[in-house]
């Protein structure tokens, strides 16, 4: 991680935009850790940068993955590590932004090897209602609730398979293989209520920009892409289940709540310094957030 700064925080803090301005002042580039603006398409569902910031500087794996292809922690950790040497063989700096927090921990603190899926033993899983996938889990890993979203299906039938498959917990297996003050960044918030604002506002623009139109034209997705946020309810809309205003309402409530156990997950982690937007004007967010980023950078030069 030398010569790498983080930005993380939730969605519709206005992460992207601080990222680009300070990549451009000091000449960095930066890498998405964003688990659906990696895929190619649904621009305005994902909520991608706009143009004028992507124009700033350089950034990788954003719209770099065909929404068919599924895709995994392990999978974005391989391809984030390559282009983070790819930028520093360069000579240039790299920042990360993002709040999907386990793409953020897998730089962070690595992975530890794992096994491959097991298709006969994922087919019984999946079989298996989500009150059993956790109950049968929790039994094999308690401690697991503190590193895995125990609503999300798909990420305890992967712990669970790995328990069974290796015979012991997935928090055991857990290797930080980086130390965590090598690891400098920060992580951005705002207050609870602007926050909300922010993110009812962008969910009112995406519909005025075609968000509807931009998933009807999509066929082809796969099970990761499926998880996308605010898919769900615009294909409801689109088969007459929900009216509009249902729709918008419905991805902006799930769109906090996604915020909100966006920054929970943050808040627990300790390697990255608090920077409240709320409490400061962009400007000067910007000029603390970069002097530390060059603080970094050239600490890490030494």
């Amino acid at each position: 991680m030398k010569r790498v700064f983080f930005i993380v925080g939730p969605t519709a803090t206005g992460k992207s935009e601080i990222a680009a301005e300070i990549a451009e002042r000091l000449n960095a580039e930066i890498i998405n850790a964003d688990a659906f603006q990696i895929y190619r398409g649904l621009d305005r569902l994902t909520a991608k940068p706009e143009a004028a910031t992507l124009a700033k500087t350089p950034h990788h794996l954003v719209g770099a993955v065909p929404l068919s292809e599924d895709m995994n922690v392990e999978k974005f950790r391989a391809a984030a590590v390559k282009a983070i040497r790819d930028i520093q063989a360069r000579g240039k700096p790299v920042i990360v932004a993002g709040g999907s927090g386990l793409y953020v921990k897998a730089l962070t603190h690595g992975l530890s090897p794992l096994p491959a899926a097991d298709p006969k033993l994922r087919a019984q899983l999946n079989a298996l209602s989500l009150d059993e996938l956790c109950g049968q889990l929790l039994q094999l890993d308690p401690k697991i609730a503190d590193h895995v979203d125990l609503k999300n299906r798909r990420r305890v039938t992967r712990a669970l398979e790995i328990c069974l498959l290796t015979g012991k917990s997935v928090s055991a297996q857990r290797v930080q293989v980086v130390a965590a003050d090598a690891v400098r960044g920060v992580f951005v918030f705002r207050d609870r209520a602007e926050l909300y604002e922010r993110i009812n506002r962008r969910v009112e623009k995406m519909f005025e920009q075609g968000v509807v139109d931009e998933v009807r034209a999509v066929r082809d997705f796969g099970s990761t892409a499926e998880k996308t946020l605010g898919l769900r309810e615009i294909r409801a809309l689109l088969a007459g289940e929900i009216s509009e205003p249902e729709c918008i309402a419905k991805i902006q409530l799930a769109t906090r709540r996604y915020a909100k156990r966006q920054l929970t997950w943050f808040q627990r982690q300790d390697n990255f310094e608090p920077l409240n937007l709320s409490s400061h004007g962009s400007p000067e967010a910007i000029e603390l957030i970069a002097r530390n980023a060059q603080l970094a950078f050239s600490h890490t030069d030494d």
